[in-house]
């Protein structure tokens, strides 16, 4: 990572540091097998923005401190965010690359939310699917299309 230009790190800090606020400032609606992070809109950027693999990561281990699930959240929950990530930095398009957060959170997260919340698994697998059906999925797209006309880059 040495030879990466100051100004990969410089983007991960601010996408880092983007989630994290975005997390926080929800509170209660950020974390649970109810929750609503619209930080996971940001997990699209990784299609455009390497640098944003790092971020989200960073990002979403810092802000899991905060969100009362323990040592299983900050941990496993930061591991998923970055596999989701770097699968999202290889799908072919903005439609397909909110898949992986989708699907990872809604299946990896409900393993400790739903034995910690007393929630049944599959009814957690639901909400938080859900839920990151609307921030990663629907803000994601929106997020992603605002990107594309505001740099001239698209990916199809």
């Amino acid at each position: 990572m040495r030879n990466k230009p100051t100004i990969y790190y410089v983007k991960a800090g601010l996408i880092a540091a983007i989630y994290v606020v975005l997390t926080i400032f929800l509170g209660e609606f950020g974390y649970g097998p109810l929750q609503f992070r619209v930080s996971e809109a940001l997990t699209i950027l990784p299609l455009y923005e390497l640098s944003a693999i790092p971020g989200l990561f960073i990002g979403c281990f810092l802000a899991n401190i905060f969100g009362g699930y323990g040592l299983p959240d900050i941990v496993f929950g930061s591991l998923t965010t970055l596999v989701a990530a770097y699968l999202t930095s290889k799908m072919p398009n903005k439609y397909l690359a909110v898949l992986p957060p989708i699907l990872l959170n809604a299946f990896i997260i409900p393993i400790w939310v739903s034995k910690m919340s007393n929630t049944p698994y599959l009814v957690t697998v639901g909400q938080i699917g859900f839920s990151e059906f609307l921030s990663a999925g629907i803000l994601g797209v929106i997020l992603a299309s605002t990107y594309e006309v505001l740099t001239k880059k698209r990916i199809d």
